[in-house]
């Protein structure tokens, strides 16, 4: 016949296995809090039940009172694991579990009572599992969709043991029926508790994804979108400017003369001011999108209004960047920026036209001094590029009319 010592004895075996598990966890990734919470909370519920499993073989106090208090410790430590997975703060319900036992089991009325005791160590433990509820609920839930599973089977938990301390206040039981219906929301919460360690494995594989995702569109020096990042938003940004009749811009930015900062200043000075122009660039384009299409050489693509927005956009981020030297800890790093920008219509918008566009207005910007602004309309945009034989090298590049005629569709032109 089947024991509640059996029961907790399989339990605490589970629950050591786990936190072995959790603790290898943390031994690979020791900055993540995670899996260390995790890895005490189930050794504190191992240790606990253990305790309650010696019943008259160790001293009630250490069985009752304390055996229960360590187990829930252990609930209030997946709590704070489950914040730290989100880098949440720690919050103050997070020790309310045991809390809740200590703050009742010391009474006379509830100390001798055994019942009482079991409506009590429910109630707590019905804190704990909608703690745990709430520390899922994140805003992570859209991306994380196990999240919702998780939080549904914590609730169903939360209600067990909350339904079990009702019926024991409500049917005054005996020692036996209060002891059964301890047994019950114990096997309630049990199969549910072995399948959120189940789905908490699908949660942390999900976010591992989405991170991998996040990595391979994503620049690694300066954080924004890489090229392959940059060019899946075109589409996005077309049809955003459609629905709000406006046009689509590419801007092109490449950093003036960045060999030379990085032969008198260093490599390193080199990815500060990187990091610095992409960062700043970034907060200019908040409803756009962003990235390094490699090297010193960055883009953006946007919606705008018309090309006095464009040029505003671009003009400003130009000027932002020398307004002051960089702070690269070493030296202060004078940097200015060349930009190349094309429109067009979100109908005719075609990717690889604009770009293209945009890199031979940066070709004009760079001629005409650098540090500039320069703008091909919708009409240069859509015209294919003018282009003669280099006579040392023989590749086709931009003629010189082709950057006069750019540079007269400049609005302003600043040095």
């Amino acid at each position: 016949m089947f024991s509640v010592t059996t029961g907790l004895t399989i339990w605490c075996s589970e629950a050591i296995t786990l936190a072995l598990v959790a603790f290898s966890a943390w031994r690979h990734d020791v900055r993540n809090k995670t899996y260390l919470y995790w890895t005490f909370g189930f050794l504190m519920s191992a240790v606990g039940f253990a305790m309650f499993a010696l019943r008259g073989h160790i001293p009630s106090f250490l069985s009752i009172e304390v055996g229960n208090a360590v187990a829930l410790i252990g609930q209030s430590a997946w709590i704070a694991g489950y914040l730290a997975l989100d880098k949440r703060k720690m919050e103050w319900w997070v020790a309310l579990p045991p809390l809740v036992w200590l703050s009742g089991v010391f009474l006379p009325w509830v100390n001798d009572d055994y019942a009482n005791r079991v409506i009590l160590y429910n109630l707590a433990s019905a804190t704990g599992a909608t703690g745990l509820a709430m520390a899922v609920i994140s805003p992570g839930m859209r991306v994380e969709p196990s999240r919702a599973k998780l939080a549904v089977i914590f609730l169903f938990q939360s209600c067990v043991c909350f339904g079990a301390a009702l019926t024991i206040a409500l049917t005054s039981p005996t020692v036996a029926q209060a002891a059964n219906y301890a047994g019950i929301a114990a096997v309630g919460t049990a199969f549910p508790l072995t399948l959120a360690c189940a789905l908490t494995c699908r949660v942390i594989m999900e976010r591992s994804e989405r991170q991998l995702r996040l990595l391979s569109v994503t620049d690694t020096l300066t954080g924004v979108l890489n090229r392959r990042g940059l060019f899946a938003q075109f589409a996005t940004i077309q049809i955003k400017a459609h629905d709000e009749a406006r046009q689509v811009a590419v801007l092109l930015f490449d950093l003036d003369n960045f060999k030379r900062i990085n032969d008198r200043f260093g490599h390193h000075a080199g990815d500060v001011v990187l990091s610095v122009f992409a960062r700043m660039a970034r907060q200019y384009t908040p409803a756009g999108a962003f990235g390094r299409m490699g090297g010193e050489e960055f883009a953006a693509f946007v919606s705008v209004a018309d090309q006095t927005e464009a040029e505003a956009l671009a003009e400003s981020i130009r000027a932002e960047l020398c307004r002051a030297p960089i702070n690269t800890g070493d030296s202060l790093v004078s940097a200015t920026v060349s930009t190349g920008v094309a429109l067009s219509s979100p109908i005719e918008a075609n990717m690889d036209k604009l770009v293209s566009a945009a890199d031979r207005a940066l070709y004009a910007a760079k001629a005409a001094g650098r540090n500039c602004t320069v703008i091909f309309g919708e009409a240069e945009a859509a015209a294919p590029p003018p282009a003669a034989p280099d006579e040392r090298s023989g590749e086709l590049v931009p003629t010189l009319d082709d950057q006069i005629h750019a540079l007269r569709r400049v609005g302003s032109l600043a040095r």
